[in-house]
């Protein structure tokens, strides 16, 4: 991810997707706290970038109802 961000724009799709894959791997492992925001921010590049209509940006909004679904089973 570190080298997406240097290599590229920040606000690029690629650095969007590595954001997206890490906050999954991290919502895996029930670190919620530190999923969200890199969910949060992967949604932000794929909606400015690609448009809320775009498959990816789809994918990505259903991975972030995905982890705070699994947040709040969590917290039950």
């Amino acid at each position: 991810m570190a080298i997406d961000e240097k290599a590229l724009d920040k606000d690029q799709p690629s650095v969007a997707n590595s954001l997206n894959n890490l906050a999954a791997l991290y919502c895996a492992q029930g670190k919620y706290e530190k999923a969200e925001p890199l969910c949060q921010r992967s949604l932000a590049i794929g909606e400015k970038a690609l448009g809320e209509d775009h498959p990816a940006t789809k994918r990505i909004r259903a991975n972030f109802e995905w982890l705070l679904a699994e947040k709040a089973a969590a917290d039950k």
